[in-house]
């Protein structure tokens, strides 16, 4: 199973919220990664994968290519369909 890393903008971030939740209720582990106090973190969101909304989910499955930005069940229901 791969792992989900959730960069996002602290507890009060409703949509990393409910993205965590989402997650973990369907039983993908995650790692989360606040962008606010890591640097290098918030400048790969924002430089690398070019987002501005927190969350950015990324699939940690080797490729780089799997992430989405914002709360998106629609992706949670994928991933947890590949397990």
């Amino acid at each position: 199973m791969n792992t989900v890393t959730v960069y996002s903008t602290g507890p009060s971030c409703i949509r990393c919220t409910m993205t965590k939740r989402v997650l973990a209720d369907k039983g993908i582990p995650f790692n989360e990664i606040d962008i606010r106090d890591d640097a290098n973190a918030r400048e790969y969101v924002t430089q690398d994968l070019g987002y501005t909304e927190a969350p950015v989910c990324v699939v940690e499955d080797g490729t780089d290519q799997d992430h989405w930005s914002g709360f998106r069940p629609d992706h949670i229901d994928r991933i947890a369909a590949l397990t």
